[in-house]
């Protein structure tokens, strides 16, 4: 059991306080976090004894919301317990796992598990940084032999200032967001969004995020629980034997540019090998061993030899092969080929009616913008069951769309939903960059008049130490499994727009940054200038296909007309040209309507008929209505009148006298039925008792 512990940590403009002893005390390690009215709870547990069969360490990282944590139940009418994590629940976890694993040493197999919970939100103060914070100081309570402390930060800019773990509303009024975890001197973690912020203004940012992490680590010292004795972790023996075996003939492996056969080699010295020390180590210890010194003869011909496996020079960009337009039927298509990676990405169309429902712990709302981003096993070559999306494929997707994102249209500008798919056929490293290049390429062959294309590109680095390290432009996938990180970075002609850093070392040196920062704009300005030659900006016409959208304003005091009692009115102009498959109609509060069909010219007979409500009906206007009812006298039965509609929630009357234009009628149906058309003049306009006098005229 944990024992009572209190620390409160400047964060920003109010205190982070920080407390173990009092919750979850079965857990191996436990604390609390509150900022602001903003608490969560981070556990952490770890296996007694190594997972049998692991080849991988078995991190589990859980970030579980919690609606009442806002005081909010569920709006879905069937399920109102918490279900399958939101997306911004899983890039949470995920932002977790990525700032945490990095600080536990190679070959550890023991299962850990760490789960953080939202217990209270107030909407004001950040989780994410709260919780790799209390995902290190549970950990430091365990035996594990993690290597931290860990902080994380959220750095703001707004009118050229940084701000220190700014609150919702300043980050959604600033031009960055940008979240980073590490150590006192290193950078483990970062993600970034933000409005085309030069490499100079990042690196400035990221410098002030290290200091801060740095002031929020010395107070998680006091969480190490002195008591229990960390597991002591050694690299296995038959590492060192197998490998020695094995060098020379890795060294000519890794060499090898062909794919297939640099496969056949390694399977065939792996064969010689288990067959070599077959009385001394099992099939797996060998298999893991050669893998182990796989990698580390790619590191050797890095640092060692300057040369790259597929024989690239350092700052050099595989080659390049782009296409747009490639699909007929879809709105718009890229095709982007950088290798082996392969990415096609596909543009939807529609109108504002189609957008995102939002209903998160956080969130409530829609969003207009979407990216999907899916992996099929055979990207690469693999048989595997397919499944929903894992998170790897969520964070993929929230990488592009978060890169593009800034240069989307302004709604006023361009009211469609946009949908974006990457569908990644083939994988050797940067799929996720892959999809974001595509994506700029899709949205501009769809019309979409985007503000700056954007280009993205995978930066690796092989490092001996903090002052030998190799930077690699357009990481492959042979040098991120060998190598120290995966850096990516998208953007625009004129500045970032987003970030994302995995490290596998225990982080990055300002050093290391700077490199990285300045290498990847030459690779990205390379990139950019061979899109731009298939196609330099968006279409200036949209898709045959894609549906149109006309926009007219009536006065806001007239939405409830247009909508009618229980959205009769509305839902009968929609069904009346055809249902919801052929036109829709969306209501903004400031009296804008948006019109949505694929039939230009029934989009421009809705918008009429929509101008015309609210709109007072004048004596002497005319109209050509259809008639909805023939009128009886209750008492005799006789026929008086018909009924016309004159729009949606206007009808007037023909009085039998004024029906026959100057001629004689005995019966109103023998003139008119119900559904004809007829041309009428107003005649007269009781406002008072909603009367409306017609004449028929032609």
């Amino acid at each position: 059991m944990s024992e009572m512990k209190k620390v409160t940590v400047p964060y920003g403009e109010a205190d982070l306080v920080i407390e173990s002893g009092k919750l979850a005390k079965q857990a191996d390690g436990s604390v609390t976090l509150r900022c602001g009215d903003t608490v969560i709870l981070a556990t952490a547990c770890v296996a007694d004894k190594p997972k049998e069969g692991a080849d991988f360490f078995p991190l589990t990282i859980d970030y579980e919301e919690r609606m009442y944590a806002a005081g909010k139940i569920s709006s879905s009418k069937f399920m109102k317990r918490e279900g399958r994590p939101s997306e911004e629940a899983v890039l949470r976890g995920r932002l977790i796992d990525r700032s945490i694993r990095p600080m536990f040493p190679k070959g550890f197999r023991r299962e850990v598990q760490v789960i953080v919970t939202t217990l209270s939100y107030d909407d004001n103060h950040d989780i994410a940084a709260m919780a790799v914070i209390g995902a290190s100081c549970a950990l430091l309570q365990t035996n594990a032999p993690f290597e931290g402390p860990v902080a994380a930060v959220r750095v703001g800019l707004k009118d050229d200032k940084f701000i220190l773990n700014p609150t919702v509303a300043e980050l959604a009024e600033g031009d960055l967001d940008l979240l980073a975890s590490g150590t006192e001197h290193k950078i483990t973690m970062i993600e970034v969004a933000s409005r085309e912020i030069p490499e100079a203004k990042m690196e400035e940012a990221l410098t002030f995020a290290q200091k801060a992490i740095a002031e929020a680590i010395e107070p998680q010292r006091g969480f190490i629980n002195q008591d229990k004795e960390k597991i002591v972790h050694v690299d296995p023996e038959h590492i060192g034997e197998v490998k020695k075996f094995a060098w020379d003939e890795l060294q000519k492996i890794v060499t090898e540019i062909d794919l297939a056969k640099r496969h056949d080699m390694l399977k065939e010295l792996e064969a010689t090998a288990i067959e070599k020390f077959a009385e001394t180590f099992n099939e797996k210890q060998v298999v893991e061993a050669i893998d182990t010194a796989f990698l580390k003869a790619i590191r050797a011909l890095i640092l060692d030899s300057k040369k790259r496996p597929d024989g690239r020079k350092m700052d050099e960009v595989r080659p390049l092969d782009i296409e747009v337009g490639i699909l007929p039927r879809v709105h718009g298509s890229g095709l982007f080929n950088r290798g082996e990676t392969q990415a096609l990405t596909l543009v939807t169309l529609a109108g504002p009616g189609q957008e995102q429902h939002i209903d998160t712990m956080g969130d409530f709302g829609t969003k207009r913008y979407i990216h999907h981003y899916n992996f099929p096993p055979y990207a690469t070559g693999e048989i595997k069951r397919l499944g929903g999306m894992n998170r790897r494929e969520i964070g993929h997707g929230a990488l592009a769309e978060k890169a593009l994102e800034p240069m989307i249209p302004a709604k006023a500008d361009f009211p469609y939903t946009i949908r974006l798919v990457s569908e990644i056929l083939g994988s050797n490293g940067s799929s996720s960059m892959a999809a974001t290049c595509g994506s700029t390429l899709a949205l501009m062959d769809a019309g979409v008049p985007i503000i700056k294309p954007v280009a993205g590109i995978a930066m690796g680095m092989v490092a001996s130490s903090d002052d030998d390290f190799q930077v690699l432009t357009d990481l492959q996938g042979l040098e991120d499994f060998a190598g120290e990180m995966d850096f990516k970075i998208a953007g625009t002609q004129l500045g970032i727009t987003a970030i994302q850093l995995d490290v596998k070392n225990k982080g990055l040196t300002a050093e290391m940054i700077h490199a990285t920062l300045v290498a990847a704009l030459k690779g990205r300005e390379e990139i950019m200038a061979a899109m731009l030659k298939v196609i330099a900006k968006p279409r200036e016409e949209l898709s045959k296909y894609a549906p149109r959208i006309i926009t007219t304003q009536i006065d806001p005091e007239k939405i409830g007309e247009l909508i009618g009692p229980g959205g009769k009115t509305i839902n009968g102009i929609i069904d009346a040209q055809g249902g919801r498959e052929i036109l829709n109609i969306d209501i903004d509060d400031d009296g804008t309507v948006m019109i949505t069909s694929n039939d230009a010219a029934k989009a421009e007979e809705v918008k009429a008929i929509v101008e015309s409500i609210g709109k007072p009906v004048v004596v002497g206007e005319e109209f050509e209505g259809t008639v909805v009812n023939i009128q009886k006298d209750r008492m005799s039965g006789k026929e008086i009148g018909a009924i016309v509609q004159l729009s949606p929630n206007k009808d007037g009357m023909i009085h039998i006298s004024a029906l026959g234009n100057g001629q004689f009628v005995e019966k109103v149906s023998d003139v008119v039925k119900v559904g004809d058309k007829v041309k009428v003049k107003v005649k007269d306009v009781d406002a008072d008792k909603g009367r409306i006098s017609l004449v028929r005229i032609g």
